[in-house]
């Protein structure tokens, strides 16, 4: 059974070894994958610490981990080898737990199974953008 905990410095590399394979595939779902950037680099250039990061964990091991602030949901990562079984559901869960108000995500053109987890978890789609 998954229990959600904060972020501790600890967990680093066991969120590159989640993220990495994970962003691939969202890559890949969107016809994207030039644009990879390994774990070790996008959490400082895409100011994954500047947000709340809560980690999905079992017996010790963390399966997935999201990042979000008071207005949006940005980062949600399952290992690849874990998904499908309510670790997303949970973490999302867990965001909305302590949302104060409405928050946004973002869903990569492309990343049907993303854009449905979340219409599923009770957000709308409002727009798309490009770029």
């Amino acid at each position: 059974m998954h229990s959600v905990r904060p972020y501790g410095s600890s967990d680093f590399q066991r969120l590159a070894r989640i993220h990495d394979p994970a962003r691939r595939q969202e890559l890949v779902a969107s016809r994207l994958e030039a644009a990879f950037i390994p774990f070790k680099h996008a959490a400082e250039r895409e100011g994954l610490f500047d947000y709340t990061v809560l980690v999905a964990e079992n017996q010790e091991r963390v399966d997935g981990f999201v990042a979000f602030d008071a207005d949006e949901l940005a980062w949600l990562y399952v290992d690849p080898a874990r998904q499908r079984q309510g670790i997303g559901k949970l973490l999302v869960g867990a965001v909305l737990e302590r949302a104060k108000q409405a928050i946004s995500v973002e869903v990569l053109v492309g990343n049907s199974g993303a854009r449905q987890f979340y219409q599923k978890a009770g957000f709308a789609c409002e727009g798309t953008v490009d770029g």
